[in-house]
C-alpha cells in the first residue's frame, strides 16, 4: 500500500507555489533494481527473498507478467517473496508489459526460453509506439523466429530451444535491448558473447543488469567500455536475499525542488557507490551551485543558493535530465544537456515535448536532434497560471512539478496521475516537506 493510494484513479494535480521546504525523507526503493532483482529471482530455481520492493505501476507490470510465466510472488510487507521458473518459464502464454519499456524488453530477450510468447500492450499511444526491432533481429539471428509490425507491438516470439553463441547488437537507441540479452544469456548451453554496435548508449543501466548477474552468482567478463560483454552458458541464477537500493532518478527531483527553494532538507538511502547513472545528478547539481552535503547515504541540501547554467553529456544520467532542467530554468546563464537523442524515444519526445513546455512557463529553451539546452530565469518565480500537459510522462510531471513550486501563480498538471509509473508516492513526500498539492478528478 502506497501513501497515494486514497488519491483517484485519474486526475490533474493544482501545483501551489511555495515558499521553502523542510524536513526528512527516505528515498523510495529502485524502480530500475527492483525490475532486475525480480527477473533475476524469478530466474533462479529456488525461492529469493527481495527486500524493499519498488511499488511502481513497472513493478506491478513486472509481476503481472512473471506470474504469467509461472513465478510465485509472495508479498511480505514491503518484501516479496519470489519463487523462480528457472531457464523453464511457462510457454504459450500472453504478457502485457503495460507501458514499461524495460519490462517489455528484458523479457522478449527471456522468451527465447519458451515454446512461445506474445506481447502486448494497453498503451498503444506510448509503448505501442516504441521500437524493439533491434532486439528481435539480435533474436533471430541466434535461431529465433519473430512476427510484429515495424518491431513493434504486438510481437510474438518462438523461440525453442536455443543454443547462443556469438550476437551482435545496436547500442546507440536504448541499453535495454542489450540488458535483455544478458539475462539470457547464462541459461544458454553456449552462453552469449555480445558485441555492442555503434555509439553505446546509457553504460549505467547495463552496468546495473551486470552486477544484478553478480548478486545472483552468475559469472560474465567485459571489456572496459562494455564493447564485447561475454556470459558463459550453462549457469544458474541463485541469491537467497537481495536488498533494492535507494531510487537516484526520482530522488534527482526531490533534491531539485529542495535546491530551488529556501529550506533544509535530507534524503536518506542513496548510496554513495550506487550504479545508478542517475547517481551524477547529485554532481550536476552541485557544479550548478547548490548546497549538497553527503554523510554516508544520506544528502542534505540547503536551498535558496544561487545556481549558474552547466553544459553536461546528459546520456550518463538520462532519466534525470527533465528533474535537472527544471533547475537548469533557475539558473543564471545557459544550461545544455548534450548527447541526450534517446530521450526523445521515452513515454514522449523528452527532448521536444520538454522545450515546449518550457517555452509556456516562458523559460527561453531550445534543442537540436541529441541536445537540450535552457536559458535560465535566474532568482525570479516564473508566472504560472497555466495548464501543463504532463504527455502521459511520469518524468515530465516531476519537471512540471518543480516549476510550479517556484511560480508565482499555481499550474495545473494534466494526467498527472501517470506519475504512479516509477513514483507513486512523489506528491506526498514533498507535501511531507511543505509542498501543497490540490488533486482533481478527472
Amino acid at each position: 500500500m502506497t501513501l497515494s493510494a486514497h488519491l483517484p484513479e485519474k486526475f490533474d494535480v493544482l501545483v501551489h507555489p511555495v515558499q521553502r521546504l523542510e524536513g526528512e525523507l527516505t528515498a523510495q526503493p529502485s524502480k530500475n533494481y527492483t525490475t532486475r532483482f525480480l527477473i533475476a529471482a524469478a530466474l533462479s530455481e529456488g525461492e529469493t527473498l527481495v527486500r524493499g520492493v519498488a511499488t511502481s505501476e513497472d513493478s506491478a507490470a513486472l509481476q503481472e507478467c512473471l506470474e504469467g510465466w509461472g513465478a510465485t510472488l509472495e508479498r511480505e510487507g514491503s518484501n516479496l517473496r519470489v519463487t523462480g521458473f528457472g531457464s523453464h518459464p511457462r510457454g504459450g502464454q500472453t504478457l502485457n508489459p503495460h507501458n514499461a519499456g524495460a519490462v517489455a524488453r528484458f523479457l522478449m530477450g527471456l522468451a527465447a526460453l519458451t515454446p512461445s510468447t506474445h506481447f502486448v500492450t494497453d498503451y498503444p499511444d506510448s509503448l505501442g509506439r516504441r521500437p524493439h526491432g533491434d532486439l528481435l533481429a539480435a533474436l533471430e539471428r541466434l535461431g529465433a523466429k519473430t512476427s510484429s509490425v515495424e518491431g513493434k507491438l504486438p510481437i510474438h516470439i518462438q523461440a525453442g530451444h536455443l543454443m547462443g553463441g556469438a550476437v551482435s547488437i545496436r547500442a546507440d537507441l536504448s541499453s535495454q535491448y542489450t540488458s535483455g540479452l544478458i539475462f539470457l544469456a547464462p541459461l544458454l548451453p553456449e552462453g552469449l558473447k555480445i558485441t555492442l554496435e555503434g555509439d553505446i548508449k546509457s553504460t549505467g543501466p547495463l552496468r546495473q543488469t551486470l552486477h544484478t548477474l553478480s548478486i545472483f552468482g552468475v559469472k560474465w567478463s567485459a571489456d572496459p567500455d562494455l564493447r564485447t560483454i561475454t556470459v558463459p552458458g550453462n549457469q544458474k541464477y541463485c541469491a537467497l536475499e537481495v536488498t533494492v537500493p535507494g531510487d537516484y532518478p526520482g530522488s534527482i527531483a526531490l533534491l531539485g525542488a529542495a535546491v530551488i527553494l529556501p529550506g533544509e532538507v535530507t534524503v536518506h538511502n542513496l548510496l554513495e557507490e550506487d550504479l545508478q547513472g542517475e547517481r551524477e545528478g547529485v554532481a550536476v547539481l552541485q557544479q550548478m551551485g547548490s548546497d549538497i552535503v553527503r554523510s554516508g547515504s544520506s544528502l542534505t541540501v540547503r536551498g535558496g543558493k544561487a545556481l549558474r547554467g552547466v553544459t553536461r553529456d546528459g546520456d550518463l544520467f538520462t532519466d534525470a535530465v527533465q528533474a535537472l532542467s527544471a533547475v537548469a530554468a533557475f539558473a543564471k546563464g545557459e544550461t545544455h544537456f548534450e548527447n541526450v537523442y534517446t530521450l526523445r524515444l521515452k513515454e514522449c519526445d523528452r527532448i521536444s515535448d520538454t522545450r515546449g513546455e518550457l517555452e509556456r512557463m516562458k523559460v527561453s529553451a531550445s534543442e537540436t536532434r541529441d541536445s537540450l539546452s535552457i536559458v535560465g530565469r535566474g532568482d525570479v518565480r516564473l508566472g504560472g497560471g497555466i495548464t501543463a500537459d504532463g504527455h502521459g510522462d511520469h518524468r515530465m510531471i516531476m519537471l512540471l512539478t518543480l516549476l510550479g513550486m517556484r511560480s508565482s501563480q499555481p499550474v495545473r498538471i494534466s494526467g498527472a496521475h501517470h506519475i504512479r509509473k516509477s513514483y507513486p508516492d512523489f506528491f506526498q513526500h514533498l507535501e511531507r516537506l511543505g509542498a501543497k498539492f490540490e488533486y482533481l478528478t478527472l
